[in-house]
C-alpha cells in the first residue's frame, strides 16, 4: 500500500473522441508506479447511456457519471485497487453522490459529487466541476455564469459544514491570477480573466478552500489550456483554468500540484491537460 493517492482533473472535450487517450493516460501512470486513483472528467459530450462503463472496469476503475448529450457532462473515476476493501463496487465506491447543485435549476450537467472511501485514510469528497464558459462580459451568458458561481459557493459551504476533507477539481473557465495568462494585458476584461470571474473564484478561497497548485513553487508560464487555434500549444499561448482546490484538512495531507503537459502532444489530443494533486494518507 503506497503512503499517498493522487487526485486529478480532466477537460477531455468528449469522452467518445478521448477515451483511448484517458486509458493510455491512466496506464502510463500506473508503468510510473503513480497511478491515479481519482480522476475527474469534465465535458464528457455524451449520454449517460453512452458513458464506457464496461472499458473503464476493464482497466480497473469504478465510474459515476453525469452526461449530457452534446455538451457539458461531468464523471468521478476511482482506481479499484486505491479502494477500501468494503468499496468492491459502485454501490459502496461513491458515497453520497450528488449531481448538479441542490436549489439551482439548470438542465446542463456540471456537477457531480461523491464520498470515496480510499484505503488507508478517511474517506475524501471528490466534485467534479465543469464551470460555465461565460462567452463574454456582456453576454447572458456570462449572466448564468455568475448566478451559477453563486451557487456553488453556497452549495460548496454547506458541503465543508458537513466534511473538513473535500476537493473541488475541474475546469474552472477562470483564470485566477494574471500569472496564469500568458498575456494579461490583451486578456485584461474578458471573459475568463474578468474580475468578477476572479472575485468568485477569491470567495471559494474564502470558504477555506485552497488552490493546490498554488501552495508549491511552480514553474513560471505553467498553463493547462491551450486553444487548438494559432499554434497556441506550440507557442504556450495558454492559460490556468483547471484547478484542484482543497479544504484545509486536504491543504495539510497535500505534498505535490502539477500539470501534465504530455497528453496535450499526442495525436487529437483536448486542449486541456490533466492536473494533478498527491494527497498523503498520515
Amino acid at each position: 500500500m503506497t503512503d499517498s493517492i493522487r487526485i486529478a482533473a480532466w477537460n477531455v472535450n468528449s469522452l467518445k473522441v478521448r477515451l483511448p487517450h484517458v486509458l493510455r493516460w491512466l496506464q502510463d501512470q500506473e508503468k510510473k508506479q503513480q497511478p491515479i486513483d481519482g480522476l475527474c472528467l469534465q465535458e464528457l459530450k455524451l449520454t449517460d447511456d453512452k458513458y464506457p462503463h464496461q472499458e473503464l472496469e476493464a482497466a480497473g476503475y469504478l465510474s459515476l457519471a453525469a452526461g449530457q448529450k452534446t455538451y457539458n457532462g461531468v464523471a468521478i473515476i476511482v482506481r479499484k485497487a486505491a479502494l477500501a476493501s468494503i468499496a468492491s463496487d459502485v454501490a459502496t465506491s461513491f458515497l453520497k453522490p450528488v449531481r448538479n447543485i441542490p436549489q439551482f435549476e439548470d438542465e446542463q450537467q456540471r456537477i457531480l459529487a461523491a464520498t470515496i472511501p480510499f484505503a488507508g485514510m478517511q474517506p475524501i469528497r471528490l466534485v467534479s466541476a465543469y464551470f460555465p464558459n461565460g462567452q463574454s462580459p456582456d453576454s447572458d451568458k456570462f449572466v448564468y455564469k455568475l448566478g451559477w458561481l453563486k451557487a456553488l459557493q453556497t452549495w460548496l459551504s454547506e458541503e465543508l459544514a458537513q466534511t473538513q476533507r473535500l476537493a473541488l477539481l475541474g475546469d474552472f473557465n477562470i483564470a485566477p491570477a494574471d500569472e496564469d495568462v500568458h498575456d494579461p494585458k490583451a486578456w485584461e476584461g474578458q471573459n475568463l480573466v474578468s474580475l468578477p470571474e476572479r472575485n468568485a473564484f477569491q470567495e471559494l478561497l474564502n470558504l477555506g478552500m485552497h488552490d493546490s497548485f498554488r501552495m508549491f513553487e511552480q514553474a513560471p508560464k505553467t498553463y493547462s489550456w491551450w486553444d487548438y487555434r494559432m499554434m497556441g500549444f506550440r507557442r504556450n499561448a495558454g492559460m490556468r483554468i483547471d484547478h484542484i482546490l482543497l479544504s484545509e484538512a486536504l491543504k495539510a495531507q497535500c505534498s505535490a500540484s502539477v500539470v501534465d503537459k504530455e497528453p496535450r502532444t499526442w495525436e487529437q489530443p483536448s486542449d486541456h491537460a490533466p492536473v494533478i494533486a498527491t494527497i498523503k494518507k498520515s
